[in-house]
C-alpha cells in the first residue's frame, strides 16, 4: 500500500517500526528522512551503471539488469540486517520518487508477510514537505535570540538553558560549525539539505506555545544558509544580550577553540583572509602571537581588533530589539548557570 503525506509532521511522527531508504549510499549521505536506515537496492556503482545503460543503450535492458540487481541486493538485506524481525514488523520504504526501487523491495517484504508500505512520491515528497515548512510558510514558534559579543559563551548557555527545561534551538550544533571565522569542526558540515532535515526535525519537537531560545546568528553558518522562514522569525525576534569583560572572553575562547588554536600553520592560513579587512600589520601581529604560543593574548587581540568591531557593525545594521541585558564577570560553569537562571526568569516576563 502507498502512504500519502501532505504535511511534514506526518512523516516525522509516522508511527512505523522502521523507515527504510533504499536509495544508493551517496543519495542517502546527502540527505534522508530523519531516523531512516539505508538498505540500498542499488549501490553507487550499480545505480550509475543502470543509468548509463538506460540512456545510451536501452530502457528495457536497463530495467532487466536493474531488476536482477535490486532483488539480489534485497535478498541480502533480508538474510542480513532484517533477518531478526518478527511477522508483525511494519516498515515504511522509500526511494527517490516512490517508483521501481522502493516498489520492488516493498513487494518482496510484503510477500514474506511483513506489513510493508511505500511512501508515495518517495524522497521527493519528503523534500517537498521540508521546503514547504522552512521556505513557504512562517514557522509557528515564538523565537527569542540570545545575543552578545563573540566569546560570551552563548552556545554553552543554550546547554544550561536546556538542562533547565527551556526550549532551545542549537543552530551551530545542527550546522556542525561554531559560527565564526575559526568555527570549522572536524568532519566538516552536513549538506544544505541534511541541515534543513535536522532543523525541521528539531523544530517539530518544540512546542510552538512556549518560547524558543536561539543563538543570534547571521543568515549563514559556515557554508550553510538558514532557511527563509526561520531567518524571518529570527529577524523579528526580541533579543536577550549577554556581556562579559574582554579578558574573561579571551580566556573562554582560548579554551573553547583549543583544537583550532593548536594548529598554528592552519590558523595563520585562516587569518590571512582578514588582511583585506584588518590590514597587514594587524594580521602580522596575530601571527607573532601564534609564534609566541600566547593563545590568550591572541584571542584577546582577535576580540578587540576583529570580532567586536564586526559585531558592532552588525548591530548597527540589524538594530535588534534588545529586551534584556545581562552582564557577568565570569564565564565558568557556575557563573553560566546563574546567567541561565536570569535568562529563564526574563523569558517568563517578556512579551514575545
Amino acid at each position: 500500500m502507498a502512504v500519502d503525506a501532505t504535511h511534514l509532521s506526518e512523516l516525522l511522527a509516522h508511527g512505523f517500526d522502521t523507515v527504510i531508504d533504499v536509495r544508493s549510499p551517496a543519495e542517502f549521505a546527502e540527505d534522508h528522512v530523519p531516523g531512516a536506515i539505508n538498505l540500498p537496492v542499488l549501490d553507487n556503482a550499480e545505480r550509475a551503471r543502470v543509468g548509463t545503460i538506460y540512456k545510451q543503450e536501452s530502457p528495457f535492458l536497463a530495467r532487466k539488469l536493474g531488476a536482477a540487481l535490486v532483488f539480489r541486493n534485497a535478498a541480502a538485506h533480508i538474510e542480513g540486517p532484517l533477518a531478526h524481525h518478527e511477522g508483525g514488523w511494519r516498515p515504511l520504504v522509500y526511494c527517490w520518487r516512490g517508483g521501481q526501487r522502493s516498489g520492488a523491495f516493498t513487494w518482496m517484504l510484503g510477500q514474506i508477510g511483513w506489513r510493508a508500505d511505500v511512501l508515495r512520491g518517495g524522497y521527493k515528497t519528503y523534500r517537498r514537505l521540508v521546503t514547504q515548512a522552512l521556505y513557504d510558510a512562517p514557522i509557528p514558534h515564538r523565537v527569542v535570540q540570545l545575543g552578545g559579543y563573540t566569546g560570551t559563551a552563548k552556545t554553552d548557555l543554550l546547554q544550561h538553558l536546556d538542562r533547565r527545561g527551556v526550549q532551545v534551538l542549537d543552530l551551530e550544533g545542527l550546522a556542525h560549525h561554531r559560527g565564526s571565522l575559526l568555527g570549522g569542526m572536524p568532519g566538516g558540515q552536513p549538506s544544505q539539505k541534511a541541515f534543513e532535515s535536522a532543523l525541521a526535525q528539531a523544530l517539530h519537537r518544540l512546542d510552538p506555545a512556549r518560547p524558543v531560545v536561539v543563538e543570534a546568528e547571521s543568515s549563514k553558518i559556515g557554508a550553510l544558509l538558514l532557511p527563509p522562514s526561520l531567518w524571518a522569525a529570527m529577524k523579528a525576534a526580541p533579543w536577550i544580550e549577554v556581556s562579559a569583560p574582554v579578558p574573561e572572553r579571551a580566556r573562554y575562547l582560548a579554551e573553547a577553540y583549543a583544537d583550532v588554536l593548536a594548529n598554528g600553520e592552519r590558523l595563520r592560513q585562516i587569518l590571512q583572509h582578514l588582511v583585506a579587512f584588518r590590514g597587514r600589520p594587524v594580521v602580522d601581529h596575530w601571527s607573532d602571537l601564534i609564534t609566541q604560543g600566547d593563545m590568550t593574548a591572541l584571542t584577546a587581540a582577535l576580540v578587540t581588533q576583529h570580532y567586536d568591531p564586526a559585531y558592532d557593525k552588525s548591530m548597527r545594521a540589524v538594530a535588534p530589539s534588545v529586551a534584556v541585558r545581562i552582564a557577568t564577570e565570569r564565564l565558568d560553569p557556575a557563573s553560566l548557570d546563574v546567567v541561565a537562571g536570569r535568562i529563564e526568569g526574563a523569558l517568563q516576563t517578556m512579551v514575545i
